[in-house]
């Protein structure tokens, strides 16, 4: 398989990965983790988002999670963010929905990811490209690139209810 510029990026950083090859068209993570037997509590979801300054911001959160967007504004010192819309990914941050990868983006963007990876020995995230995911040692990112733990995630309560809600 074709290697992606993230693949690179750890290549010439000779930082050891793993690539995960699946076929992904129209899965969500929760269904990428299970097609791949993987614990769906290190498999997570790069989420790019978009500050008041036009500043970006790249949060990684478990697929099992979701992202509460005021403490991920909170976690970078913005008043809120919002999320990129999907026709705005490729051009802004050279990737299309569902392949984003905290690595290599098009434009600088500040890495935040949720503090459960911090007690983690590996992480998946995506490689850059639909159908293709990155499994590394968590131990490893700060050679790989800028980052901080925070917790960003909402509370699972109200995940619960949300999904269960019937609006």
């Amino acid at each position: 398989m074709e290697k992606t510029n993230p693949m690179r990026h750890l290549d010439r950083l000779k930082i050891p990965y793993e690539a995960i090859y699946y076929d992904g068209q129209g899965l969500n993570g929760m269904e990428i983790a299970e097609t791949n037997g993987q614990d769906p509590n290190r498999v997570f979801k790069s989420l790019m988002t978009m500050g008041k300054e036009k500043c970006y911001y790249c949060f990684l959160v478990p697929v099992t999670g979701e992202l509460d967007l005021k403490k991920a504004a909170a976690s970078v010192g913005e008043k809120s963010v919002s999320m990129l819309k999907s026709d705005q990914l490729l051009p802004l941050m050279g990737y299309v929905h569902g392949g984003c990868s905290p690595l290599c983006t098009k434009r600088p963007v500040t890495v935040v990811i949720d503090e459960s990876a911090k007690d983690e020995d590996y992480m998946y995230f995506s490689a850059g490209k639909v159908g293709c995911q990155l499994k590394v040692k968590v131990e490893d990112l700060p050679k790989m690139m800028e980052f901080r733990f925070a917790d960003i995630r909402r509370p699972e309560s109200i995940q619960r209810m949300s999904a269960n809600s019937k609006w």
